[in-house]
């Protein structure tokens, strides 16, 4: 098997939601979507730890979620009784072929979100735009690659 890197995204509360949306917004499918009170009961035994318990309740523990072309997705909800830290230090990059597919996914993404960088050419790409989702993710958007000499 090759080795894969797959974006693991900690949201706080919002999984869910944000999933939904980009299942959407970027045409993909949610493989899994695990509840905390799906998580099979486990001892101390199990947690390596001595009083330790099993998180539950309704926030999302894991979910996945499979663009166009096999790329992955995953992340779930900070477990509960933990502090959120929000997402910070990382930015999703898409490249798309076309650069009216590349807009329509800047756009979508925009609604509620905040443009850092609107689309516009760069050398590198004929239309390049940077945006946080109304989730508190940022993405890079290419559109059409420039060809180098």
């Amino acid at each position: 098997m090759p080795t894969t890197l797959t974006p693991y995204l900690t949201f706080d509360g919002t999984t869910r939601q944000a999933f939904a949306y980009y299942e959407h917004v970027l045409n993909a499918r949610i493989n899994t979507m695990l509840s905390y009170d799906d998580i099979p009961a486990m001892d101390s035994s199990d947690t390596g730890s001595e009083g330790s318990t099993t998180p539950s309740g309704e926030g999302i523990m894991h979910a996945c979620l499979e663009l166009p072309g096999g790329a992955m997705l995953m992340a779930g909800d900070t477990p509960p009784g933990m502090p959120s830290e929000g997402i910070s230090g990382v930015m999703m990059a898409l490249q798309f072929d076309s650069n009216e597919q590349a807009g329509e996914i800047f756009n979508a993404l925009s609604q509620d979100g905040q443009v850092t960088m609107p689309l516009a050419p760069t050398f590198w790409a004929e239309i390049f735009g940077m945006v946080t989702d109304q989730y508190g993710v940022s993405w890079a958007i290419n559109g059409k690659a420039v060809e180098f000499d």
